[in-house]
C-alpha cells in the first residue's frame, strides 16, 4: 500500500467530519489543517488553489507520480481513500463488485439528496434573516422524505448499514452520520424514524466515529440541542457570519 502523506482541511462540520471518520476507520495517518469559515478563510487564494469551490472539506496527498493531488468533494474524495488505500476493503468492497455499486448509490444520495436538501432547511430554520414559512417548510419536508427513504430501507431489509453487515463510506458518508446525528438542528424529530435512529446509535459507538468525530474540534451538537439557550445563542453567531460571508459573495459578483 502506498504511504499516505495526507493533510485534512475541515471544520466541524456534518461534511468535514465525514473525512477524518472515514481516515480513523480505515487507521491512516493525517495531519489537520483547520479551516476557519467564520472569517472566511476558505476562500482565501490558497485555499482556493486546492479547492477552486471554496468549500471544505478538501485533501491533499502525495500522489503515486511523486506530485500533490488535491481532492475536493466529499464522495470524491472518500473514494480517493478507498480506492487507493483500503486494500483489505475495511469500508468498502472490491472495486467493480455488485456490493460497490450498490454502495456508491448510497454515498451518493447523500451528496446529491440528505447533504444539500438538510443543508438548505438547516439555513431557513437557523440562518435565514427573516421567517419564511415556505422555504423551512420546503426543506425540512424533504429531509424527513429522504430519512423515510433510509429507514424504510434499513427496516425492511434487517440490515445494521446501508449496503448489509458492513459499514462502509456509504454509512460514513450519511455522516450520511453527521447529518443525522444533526438532525434536531434543522428541525426534524429523528424518533420518528426508529429504523434511522438505531443506525446512527450503532454508528456513534464505532470508535473511529468518536474519534473522528472530533476533529478538528469538539463535536458537541448533541449536547447544543439539549440546550435551548445555548443553541439559540449558537445559532444567532452563526446567521451573522453566513449573512455577511453571503453579502460578500454577492459582492464580488458585481464587479
Amino acid at each position: 500500500m502506498a504511504k499516505p502523506d495526507i493533510t485534512l482541511y475541515t471544520t466541524q462540520t456534518p461534511n468535514g467530519i465525514k473525512i477524518s471518520i472515514a481516515l480513523e476507520e480505515l487507521g491512516l495517518p493525517y495531519k489537520v489543517h483547520k479551516i476557519e469559515i467564520s472569517k472566511n478563510t476558505q476562500k482565501e487564494p490558497w485555499f482556493l488553489e486546492i479547492n477552486p469551490n471554496g468549500r471544505i472539506p478538501a485533501l491533499t496527498d502525495t500522489f503515486s507520480d511523486g506530485r500533490t493531488i488535491s481532492l475536493f468533494e466529499s464522495g470524491s474524495i472518500m473514494q480517493y481513500l478507498v480506492s487507493r488505500y483500503d486494500t483489505e476493503h475495511k469500508i468498502s468492497y472490491p472495486e467493480g463488485s455488485r456490493e460497490w455499486y450498490e454502495m456508491n448509490n448510497w454515498l451518493f444520495f447523500q451528496n446529491a439528496g440528505v447533504g444539500p436538501m438538510q443543508g438548505q432547511a438547516n439555513h431557513f430554520t437557523r440562518y435565514a434573516p427573516e421567517h419564511i414559512e415556505y422555504g423551512v417548510n420546503r426543506y425540512q419536508n424533504e429531509t424527513r422524505r429522504l430519512y423515510g427513504v433510509l429507514n424504510s430501507h434499513l427496516s425492511e431489509k434487517k440490515i445494521p448499514y446501508l449496503t448489509g453487515e458492513k459499514c462502509t463510506i456509504a454509512d460514513t458518508d450519511i455522516a450520511h452520520w453527521g447529518w443525522i446525528a444533526a438532525a434536531g438542528w434543522c428541525g426534524v424529530d429523528i424518533e420518528h424514524f426508529p429504523a434511522l435512529k438505531a443506525w446512527e446509535e450503532r454508528m456513534a459507538a464505532r470508535p473511529a466515529v468518536e474519534k473522528g468525530r472530533h476533529v478538528p474540534d469538539p463535536h458537541t451538537i448533541k449536547e447544543l440541542l439539549k440546550d435551548k439557550e445555548a443553541m439559540e445563542k449558537h445559532a444567532a453567531e452563526s446567521r451573522a457570519w453566513v449573512q455577511k460571508g453571503m453579502k460578500e459573495d454577492a459582492e464580488k459578483l458585481k464587479k
